[in-house]
């Protein structure tokens, strides 16, 4: 397992410093999101999506609560709280084996839960997109 990704995602989480994604996110990265069909690819928007989770997942209320790790593998279960609505999920994450991430996939529940991150991530990253 890269103790370095793992460490760098753990940072980005408890510190939400954006800066970090440039050194954590391969150039080729790919994300799968709960509330987008298609694969995100590429680090710009792979990063654009972590930058909007870590404003509106990784709030004061965001907890890990479980990490398995196997390889280059590692599952992370969170819960948070968005506007008084209990989500859980897992981000299943690959890292390369120069410690990068290199694809991750998303789930979250329930469908309330599902509901309030797909309204809140799509006004973040259209906010993004405009400035």
């Amino acid at each position: 397992m890269s103790k370095t990704g793992l460490a760098l995602w753990h940072q980005f989480l408890s510190d939400r410093d954006f800066s970090k994604l440039d050194e954590l996110i391969a150039e080729d990265a790919v994300m799968h999101s709960p509330v987008v069909w298609t694969p995100q690819k590429g680090k710009k928007i792979v990063s654009m999506y972590l930058i909007a989770a870590g404003n509106i997942i990784a709030n004061d209320h965001f907890q890990c609560v479980r990490e398995v790790c196997e390889g280059n593998n590692a599952f992370l279960e969170f819960k948070t709280e968005i506007d008084g609505i209990t989500v859980e999920g897992i981000d299943m994450i690959t890292f390369n084996d120069e410690g990068k991430l290199q694809d991750i996939k998303v789930m979250v529940r329930p469908l309330k839960a599902v509901n309030i991150v797909h309204q809140k991530m799509g006004e973040f990253l259209m906010k993004m997109k405009g400035a």
